[in-house]
């Protein structure tokens, strides 16, 4: 293998979990295969892994029941976030986009909110299925852009659909880097979400539809609260190789 070639076919070694990377990357040594030959081994490792994954729950749980319609609910929440500041502090109505009486404490319960819902959504993504990571983030941008493609938004700055995206990033982060969460501060996040939106619904200011966006943070006390009592180094995932063992049996 030449020397020039030997970057890409570390880069796509990458994919693979650490223990597994080392393996493969050895082996292709030995045999010193072309680029083109140790690239296409590795990526067809990577596609016999994923397919693997993909005949359990958790991928599916992660991109359909949490990263695709957490995303679509949130890019709204954004756009109505930033038409509602743009109209209190710029004086600035946008034609197609409704916000209707919000004041600044409205302003600011949904900025909260939308910190909260997409936090917690990241997380949950990243403790349910962290080695599909990849497609549930795909599936999280394609809601913004379908709707950055499909609506005019010239009175708005083009980043406006994405603002949910970097708390979900962090919570994301959160989990992989941290695995557990207490459970006084899952229960406390949880509390004040739903507190919070029960005072934006009271005030006709809550779509009904975000009630959705609720069942991500209370995950989180479920899982911190099953963590604790079993004594875990971190909450239960349908990926766990404990569970993947089990399941083969």
């Amino acid at each position: 293998m030449t020397g020039v070639g030997w970057p890409l076919v570390d880069l796509a070694s990458r994919l693979l979990d650490r223990d597994e990377r080392e393996a493969v990357v050895g082996d292709l040594l030995e045999a010193n295969e072309t680029t083109w030959q140790a690239l296409l081994n590795v990526f067809g490792l990577v596609l016999r892994r994923q397919a693997l994954l993909w005949k359990q729950l958790s991928p599916w749980l992660a991109a359909f029941g949490v990263a695709l319609p957490s995303s679509y609910l949130l890019t709204y929440v954004s756009l109505s976030v930033s038409c509602t500041y743009q109209r209190l502090v710029y004086h600035r109505f946008a034609p197609c986009w409704p916000t209707g009486h919000e004041g600044f404490l409205l302003l600011l319960c949904h900025i909260i909110l939308l910190i909260a819902w997409s936090w917690a959504g990241g997380f949950v993504v990243g403790a349910v299925s962290r080695r599909t990571l990849w497609v549930s983030a795909a599936f999280c941008v394609f809601p913004c852009v379908f709707c950055l493609a499909a609506f005019p938004f010239e009175f708005l700055p083009k980043l406006c659909p994405f603002l949910f995206l970097l708390p979900a990033i962090l919570g994301v982060r959160h989990r992989l880097r941290n695995p557990r969460i207490s459970l006084n501060s899952a229960f406390l996040l949880a509390v004040t979400t739903t507190a919070l939106m029960i005072f934006a619904w009271s005030n006709d200011a809550l779509w009904i539809l975000n009630w959705a966006l609720i069942w991500p943070v209370w995950y989180l006390v479920a899982t911190a609260r099953k963590s604790g009592q079993e004594g875990n180094t971190e909450p239960w995932r349908m990926d766990h190789p404990t569970y993947t063992r089990m399941s083969q049996r």
